[in-house]
């Protein structure tokens, strides 16, 4: 059975970068996609590997040295399974205990409210 990962923030800053990059990247297009203040070549690229051998990511060689990374887990793909995670770890599987959960804790809105509404309804 294939091991399933988990991202931790710093690789999750990677990934995002890289799923709002339409065709991947190199570690320079990656670092670009940072805040200040921006990371080290090396750290970016010592993330990159983690991620390579978590599956996450693959690369290709484009020109010279450099290399090409791109996702091969899409965001809406982590972010279901981790989500299911959460419900089965947290809240025993019930979805409608989770979605209490968040309606409480982060006091939603009336506007907020009626928007799921009208998603529940569809």
């Amino acid at each position: 059975m294939k091991k399933t990962y988990t991202l931790t923030k710093a690789e999750m800053q990677v990934m995002n970068i890289l799923w709002a990059l339409p065709d991947g990247g190199c570690i320079h297009d990656i670092i670009e996609g940072y805040g200040e203040p921006r990371p080290a070549y090396t750290t970016v690229a010592t993330f990159l590997k983690i991620l390579c051998n978590k599956e996450f990511v693959s690369f290709r060689k484009a020109q010279g040295k450099t290399y090409w990374y791109f996702p091969l887990v899409s965001k809406e793909d982590y972010t279901r399974r981790v989500m299911s995670e959460v419900k089965e770890n947290f809240f025993s599987g019930s979805l409608s205990s989770l979605l209490c959960f968040f309606v409480k804790e982060e006091k939603l809105s009336r506007e907020d409210v009626a928007e799921l509404l009208d998603m529940i309804e569809e």
